[in-house]
């Protein structure tokens, strides 16, 4: 398999694109600093390859964040990615899993995906959960948001060694009825993908397993890696929005730890540290 890599594709004689993603060394790093059950694991790493492959439809350089809320033991669940390939995911928990299914895990409860251009307005569609997987929710996102046809097959093997795979085809914007008429021949094809084959093939085996008879175009591959973003400065910042009262109570319990929800990495203020911006406010 590919390491963590985004791999676009286009069907030369069909109206139809395509994107492969793998993650495992970059999973791997946002996994191990939370001890998340295994089936909510397996929902992070579905929305980690969802948010790859849905940041590689953008067209500009920006931000996508994919959220799920619901009423199930999962409340929230959320991935930030952007047109560099870095993630980072986390998710909220409120109450102990009684099962392992989307539906159980998410409850009811809505999709929400924020596109953030870095020039240009900020987008945001929202549905309700209605699909029995991620990739069912995605695909009706697409149909009702995008009205553009779209196929997901996620995967993913948590274990010692983490890693996912995702595919993604969707129809391109021209010649409607011959686009449909393509996208349908691909997906009969694509249905046969097993999670062995999507995790384990290289990637041009795995599209010439699937392809052979249609003329594929792969372009080079990018990165993806888990980038949390966070720092002791930001922290900061956040110390000064919370203002003087705030700052001035917890210099009197002796100091403050912070710890980022996205890594868990603390950064301690001492009481000269509290000191030192309570006299900026």
């Amino acid at each position: 398999m590919a390491s963590d890599a985004l791999i676009r594709f286009l069907f030369q004689q069909k109206h139809v694109r395509g994107e492969l993603a793998y993650a495992s060394d970059s999973l791997e790093h946002m996994l191990e600093h939370h001890q998340y059950p295994l089936p909510v694991k397996q929902l992070l790493a579905e929305l980690v390859m969802a948010t790859s492959l849905l940041t590689a439809t953008l067209k500009f350089e920006g931000e996508i964040a994919v959220q799920l809320q619901g009423d199930g033991p999962v409340k929230f669940a959320a991935v930030n990615g952007n047109h560099l390939q870095q993630f980072r995911g986390v998710v909220r928990m409120q109450a102990e899993l009684q099962g392992d299914s989307f539906n159980e895990l998410i409850g009811h409860g809505y999709l929400i995906v924020t596109i953030t251009p870095t020039q240009g307005e900020r987008y945001q569609g929202i549905i309700p959960l209605t699909g029995n997987s991620l990739t069912e929710t995605l695909e009706a996102y697409f149909h009702q948001s995008e009205q553009l046809p779209t196929r997901l097959y996620l995967f993913t093997d948590i274990g010692e060694k983490s890693r996912a795979a995702g595919l993604m085809l969707q129809v391109l914007p021209v010649e409607p009825d011959k686009a449909r008429e393509d996208f349908q021949d691909l997906v009969t094809l694509s249905d046969t993908i097993t999670a062995t084959e999507l995790l384990d093939l290289p990637p041009n085996d795995m599209l010439y397993r699937l392809y052979h008879q249609e003329q594929v175009e792969v372009f080079p591959s990018q990165t993806i890696s888990f980038v949390c973003g966070c720092s002791k400065q930001k922290c900061e910042s956040a110390l000064f929005s919370l203002g003087r009262d705030v700052v001035a109570e917890q210099q009197a319990l002796g100091g403050l730890d912070m710890s980022c929800e996205y890594c868990n990495k603390s950064y301690h203020f001492s009481v000269d540290d509290l000191q030192a911006i309570h006299d900026k406010l």
